[in-house]
């Protein structure tokens, strides 16, 4: 099947032995899996990438009847065979021509794929014309942490049936265009799927060396809105976080244990509030057919990011966020729910101080007991109400809350007023308790306030 004039390379050469040509209506051409540049790593399963030349020559030739060869293309083959890149290969009226695929059913990639051929005919396609193979550069982008991005850089256009991936390190697809919306659908759902699973393995991964109390409950890619930004709404990559106790916002994802401090933001999950900020509830067809995808085929929403969240945070601040797909908005909208939940268990109360007419306080809210205020000198409780007594509340919008509970015995509304340094941390706080409270009660009840997951697409 071989011979000595196919070969070129070996050990003595430093490179692995490489076919340089291949003779026509042989073996080898006839296979249509063998090229010109491929460096042969075994035969019949011995390993000859250290091998000199003279031993794999002398290896094919007493292998027998049949052979069975694994190949790897040789990137730098074309210049050790004193070749252009690309090129058919040196031709003869012996040689078939075929150097480097991607044209017929012998398609292999450079870099790590592998081909193991037969030494005869397996197929049909053996006595099929044959074309002109010619290995295509390949870029290999790795999945894991990737990112999708389908807007066109700096606007708010999402592209027309195309979209970008960019690998962890910054290795990117380039814009990858389809004929068709279903297309593009089907491979953005593909490759979502994909990264979600990778995803999900690295979490499990960085829980093995994290205590129960301080797991990941999930993390991705989001776009944030610049502060300032403009009407042209400019967004930025940002990777999000639920860990144990705290909601984290890096700039690149966390690959290591130590990355975990390298956080550009930490707040503790007790005091965040979460809020989907946009979804465009405008056809629930519509939305049924294309919201786990996020596609959108109505010309007005194209210059508007739908599938908006809000994480509100203390002092009045706010983070805002646009996810790529409609599923990811129900998934973080349920992960926030629950590791604010998680939290809130674990943490079983919190109390901050407060004041009032001169006098020094600390307000505590208590998962089992509900609200407490008490003299920060005496320890003394001046008031106790459980959190379904708690009617309503308001506040000055800086300090100053007021907060409206009935009495069990009167049946009368009491007002106590209080102020704090951190208002919008103690009221989120609240109603972080209290949500939790009703969901270890009656978890339908909260699942049915659900907006996000109200209108999706099961599967």
């Amino acid at each position: 099947m071989v011979n000595m004039s196919l070969l070129q390379g070996g050990a003595e050469h430093k490179v692995p032995v490489v076919i340089s040509k291949i003779f026509k209506d042989q073996a080898a051409e006839q296979t249509g899996m063998l090229f010109i540049g491929d460096a042969i790593i075994q035969v019949n399963g011995i390993n000859v990438e250290s091998a000199t030349h003279e031993e794999v020559v002398h290896l094919l030739r007493n292998a027998g009847d049949e052979v069975t060869i694994t190949v790897q293309y040789l990137r730098e083959a074309p210049s050790f065979l004193k070749l252009p890149l690309g090129s058919p290969g040196p031709s003869s009226d012996h040689s078939s021509g075929t150097s480097s695929p991607l044209f017929d059913s012998g398609l292999h990639l450079n870099g790590n794929s592998t081909n193991t051929a037969p030494s005869s005919p397996s197929s049909p396609i053996a006595n099929e014309p044959k074309y002109e193979k010619r290995w295509l550069d390949t870029l290999s982008v790795p999945l894991s942490m990737a990112r999708i991005s389908r807007y066109k850089t700096g606007t708010d256009k999402l592209r027309s049936n195309a979209f970008e991936v960019l690998a962890l390190d910054g290795v990117s697809t380039g814009i990858l265009q389809f004929y068709t919306a279903q297309e593009s659908a089907d491979w953005l759902r593909a490759m979502s799927t994909n990264i979600s699973d990778l995803t999900l393995q690295n979490m499990k991964m960085a829980n093995k060396c994290c205590s129960p109390s301080d797991q990941v409950i999930h993390m991705g890619w989001v776009n944030e809105r610049l502060e300032g930004a403009d009407s042209s709404q400019l967004y930025k990559f940002k990777f999000l976080a639920l860990k144990g106790s705290s909601f984290y916002i890096f700039s690149t994802p966390p690959v290591s244990t130590l990355d975990w401090v390298r956080a550009e933001k930490i707040y503790n999950l007790c005091e965040v509030l979460f809020k989907i900020h946009k979804l465009w509830l405008v056809d629930d067809c519509w939305l049924q057919a294309n919201l786990y995808l996020g596609i959108h085929q109505d010309f007005d929403l194209e210059d508007q990011r739908p599938y908006c969240f809000s994480v509100m945070v203390g002092h009045g601040k706010s983070h805002y966020f646009n996810v790529e797909l409609g599923c990811e908005l129900a998934v973080w909208e349920k992960s926030f729910q629950r590791a604010i939940f998680l939290e809130v268990q674990r943490t079983g109360s919190k109390t901050y101080m407060c004041s009032w007419q001169g006098d020094t306080l600390c307000f505590t809210v208590d998962f089992a007991l509900g609200f407490t205020c008490f003299d920060s000198k005496t320890k003394n409780v001046l008031w106790r109400f459980k959190f379904s007594q708690l009617k309503g509340s308001s506040d000055d919008g800086k300090t100053r809350v007021k907060l409206l509970f009935q009495n069990l015995d009167t049946k009368q509304i009491e007002t106590k007023e209080l102020e704090f340094q951190d208002l919008t941390a103690v009221l989120h706080c609240i109603h972080s308790f209290i949500a939790a409270k009703v969901a270890s009660v009656d978890p339908v009840f909260i699942d049915s306030q659900s907006i996000a997951r109200k209108y999706m697409y099961s599967n």
